[in-house]
């Protein structure tokens, strides 16, 4: 697996290929949501950990927010495979819904560059 993975669609189709190779095939979409949980409370605590008040203890090991969010990123795509969704089309929505839901919800960096402008004129 030495070839450059930058699409979606080539990291579920890494992945369908990783899980089919074996005869358990892929798990029930229960398990695999409570895996889902399982990792993001991983993530929650190594961020806690990396970034909130609260210190690891020397005897746990050394992980970081972004192996955390590695898993999540793996078990989230597995669990598409196993439900036979697209995940560069539920992007392409997802994008779309806040393209449209959040157009003027947050000032943009522009409108802060545009209104100095106009106000040095």
């Amino acid at each position: 697996m030495n070839e450059e993975i930058k699409r979606l669609d080539e990291m579920q189709q890494v992945l369908d290929d990783y899980i089919n190779q074996f005869k358990q095939g892929y798990f029930s979409p229960l398990s695999q949501v409570a895996k889902l949980a399982e990792e993001v409370g991983e993530l929650a605590r190594e961020v806690n950990h990396s970034y909130g008040e609260i210190q690891k203890k020397a005897s746990e090991p050394t992980n970081s927010v972004a192996d955390e969010l590695g898993d999540v990123l793996i078990t989230t795509i597995i669990m598409a495979n196993a439900l036979d969704i697209d995940l560069t089309e539920v992007f392409k929505k997802n994008m779309a819904k806040f393209n449209q839901r959040d157009n003027y919800r947050f000032e943009r960096k522009d409108d802060e560059n545009n209104e100095r402008m106009e106000n040095n004129k």
